[in-house]
């Protein structure tokens, strides 16, 4: 008999709420962004990802280990919005969220941090 290993969980992120200031790649919703896809070694995306969220001005990394990073991102108004990044290395993914705390519309705001990213992540 050959034991069959069942497939990695996928990591989880905390749902968004039904306000459109949130955006998560694991939505099944309107909320739902792509996942950052990656190519090469987990630990190598997840430390370019870490050093791209370093150098924003608007971003401050809250929490940080070889999978999951949390960061509060700040607006030009003040306001605060939590990031968190979470590697899914088996699938070459980095699942993503990021959520206004206050307030029911950013603007798009966070979906467009997420896209900038991306492109940081691209280059």
């Amino acid at each position: 008999m050959v034991a069959i290993a069942a497939a990695s969980p996928e990591p989880s992120l905390p749902p968004c709420l039904s306000s459109p200031n949130c955006v998560s790649s694991q939505a099944k919703d309107s909320h739902f962004i792509a996942p950052l896809a990656f190519t090469g070694q987990p630990e190598a995306a997840i430390a370019r990802l870490k050093d791209i969220l370093g150098q924003r001005a608007d971003a401050t990394i809250i929490a940080a280990d070889s999978a999951t990073i949390r960061v509060e991102f700040r607006t030009f108004l003040g306001f605060v919005d939590d990031g968190l990044f979470v590697l899914d290395g088996p699938n070459s993914l980095i699942h993503w969220r990021s959520a206004a705390r206050t307030g029911y519309w950013d603007l798009g705001k966070n979906r467009r941090r997420l896209e900038e990213i991306r492109q940081q992540f691209a280059f």
